[in-house]
């Protein structure tokens, strides 16, 4: 992945997290002033989904730290006359993409749900 692309991965969700939190935060209102049981089905969703992508954060960033290691040690072992690559942008990016893909995909179905 790209500096550039990263740059933008983030940026977006930057953005895009606290409009899911805001989304959620008005349904929770809506929710507590009308009495529906809805809102506890989400907060466990919220829960559940964060524990999930906290977990296949560290497994992408170790399995980035692992591939970069291998990648490194090979060179080294070939005689490579390239310089040792930090892989610095795509440890950060396995780190960001579970958290990005769960950021869009509430976005996408928190602002089409009536509220």
């Amino acid at each position: 992945m790209t500096p550039r692309r990263l740059r933008r991965d983030t940026a977006t969700l930057w953005f895009e997290a606290p409009f899911v939190m805001a989304l959620r935060i008005q349904q929770m209102q809506m929710t507590a002033l009308t009495g529906k049981t809805q809102d506890a089905a989400e907060i466990h969703r919220m829960i559940s989904e964060k524990v999930a992508a906290s977990a296949e954060s560290v497994i992408a960033v170790n399995m980035a730290l692992w591939r970069n290691a291998f990648g490194n040690a090979l060179r080294l072992m070939t005689g490579g006359k390239a310089p040792l690559s930090p892989g610095g942008t795509a440890i950060a990016s396995a780190a960001l993409r579970p958290y990005g893909k769960r950021v869009r995909s509430n976005a996408r179905r928190l602002s089409r749900k009536p509220t």
